[in-house]
């Protein structure tokens, strides 16, 4: 076997040559036919007896593609391996240069690949090159809001005897009325949920927020909820088709008065919020709080960054020369739906995320950046403590915590995302060294209207 290899610099293209002789393959394909002989069945020859002059007249041009697909298959990945090749998209069959191949005549065969090199990108940052990093001013009333917010989701429920408040649960009967006695026949419904909160009619809201634990309150649903047919359905345990016919008036008996109460700003609250003893006043837990506020935001400052680093390593890697042609077609094999037209419309947009990936690799070569299992894990710890601080859930079990970035890591995308987004901080922290950096302090409404 012969593999040949014809650069064109000046679009960085080459045509890539395997010549195949009857060596190179006889061996592979005698055993592919002995195998094939042990599993074909033909009438008239028990399986595994059929002549082998007949399986090569019936199946050995079938064969023979067969091998000869696979060897130039595996010639041409390991010559680019070896070679450490560095190409774009995939190997494309030359057009030009391929000779005509006829499997039922030839021995010898010769295959012609096209290949798109990346090119060469190198960029040089110094310091008259500058970029600006945010940082979010957390404020009293961001972290007032937040400790609020803690204080909602640590409260605790308990029963209340005096006059009901808007955000009370009441539970009770209601019964339908008809000339202002039980219905008989009606609707009835025992246990019944209610909040006044959720009641859109003042009037009928009023008449809640007066009554007491064992008063019976009488409203019309129809008014209180302005016709709205699911939230009727779903109090009365009807059908949203029977919800739009009921207009009479309701009894509802309250049997149970529910309130919320926020929990106190104590060391009780502290402990919940944050591990036992890691903040013991209330000037370390509004501390930490705020700390906490201003990490949330980093992810995004530092998305930021390098969306203003990006286009600046763009605009310094100029204009490369890219195997246009190679590319196009490739990008067309691999997406039958898309049209000449759209690829040309969208190719521009393409060259520039190549060439600011082709940069970037460039940068992560040059400063020995690599992602360590211990970098993935601890990443994934952020990410896991990110998703359960969104539910409350400030202080996880550390074996529960283990268990659920475990969980992460086994699925390939969200391993290959998290690897992804390592390299990105790391390559964030790398440029902001290499360059003039404004550290520019925002408000969250300034920078907000940074993404919009």
């Amino acid at each position: 076997m012969n593999i040949s290899l014809k650069n064109n610099d000046a679009d960085n293209s080459g045509i890539l040559k395997i010549e195949i002789v009857k060596a190179d393959y006889a061996e592979k394909l005698e055993k592919s036919m002995r195998n094939f002989r042990q599993k074909v069945a033909l009438p008239g020859f028990r399986k595994g007896m059929v002549p082998m002059g007949m399986v090569k007249k019936m199946h050995g041009t079938q064969l023979l593609v067969e091998e000869i697909n696979k060897l130039v298959s595996e010639s041409l990945f390991d010559y680019i391996r070896d070679e450490k090749l560095n190409i774009l998209g995939e190997p494309m069959p030359n057009t030009t240069e391929q000779k005509e191949l006829n499997f039922n005549t030839q021995e010898d065969f010769e295959f012609s690949f096209d290949l798109a090199f990346a090119p060469e990108i190198k960029v040089t940052l110094n310091k008259r090159d500058k970029l600006t990093s945010y940082q979010v001013i957390v404020d009293d009333e961001m972290v007032n809001k937040q400790i609020d917010s803690y204080r909602v989701n640590f409260g605790t429920y308990e029963e209340a005897d005096d006059e009901i408040q808007e955000k009370d649960l009441l539970k009770g009967t209601l019964a339908e009325l008809e000339g202002g006695a039980i219905k008989e026949g009606g609707i009835l419904v025992e246990g019944a949920v209610l909040m006044p909160l959720y009641l859109k009619d003042e009037e009928e809201k009023a008449k809640f927020l007066n009554a007491k634990k064992n008063n019976v309150v009488v409203f019309n649903p129809k008014k209180a909820y302005e016709g709205a047919n699911a939230e009727i359905a779903s109090l009365l345990k009807i059908e949203k088709e029977q919800a739009e016919n009921v207009i009479s008036d309701f009894s509802f008996e309250i049997s149970e008065v529910t309130r919320h109460k926020e929990a106190e700003l104590n060391q009780e609250l502290f402990d919940k919020v944050f591990d036992e003893g890691m903040v013991s006043n209330e000037e370390e837990f509004r501390a930490k709080v705020k700390e906490i506020l201003a990490e949330q935001f980093e992810p995004q400052a530092n998305y930021k960054f390098l969306t203003d680093a990006r286009d600046l390593l763009i605009k310094k890697a100029g204009s490369p020369v890219f195997a246009d042609s190679v590319l196009k077609r490739w990008l067309l094999e691999t997406n039958k739906k898309k049209t000449e037209e759209e690829l040309e419309n969208e190719y521009p947009q393409l060259i520039e995320d190549l060439k600011y990936q082709l940069v970037k690799e460039s940068i992560v070569k040059e400063n020995d950046i690599k992602v360590e299992d211990a970098d993935i894990e601890q990443f994934a710890t952020r990410v896991a403590k990110s998703q359960f601080a969104q539910y409350g859930m400030m202080t996880v079990p550390e074996d529960v915590l283990a268990g659920y970035v475990k969980d992460m890591l086994k699925n390939k995308q969200t391993l290959q995302n998290i690897i992804d987004r390592v390299v990105e901080e790391k390559l964030s922290e790398v440029l902001k060294g290499m360059v003039k950096l404004e550290v520019k302090e925002v408000t969250v409404e300034e920078f907000n209207k940074l993404f919009s």
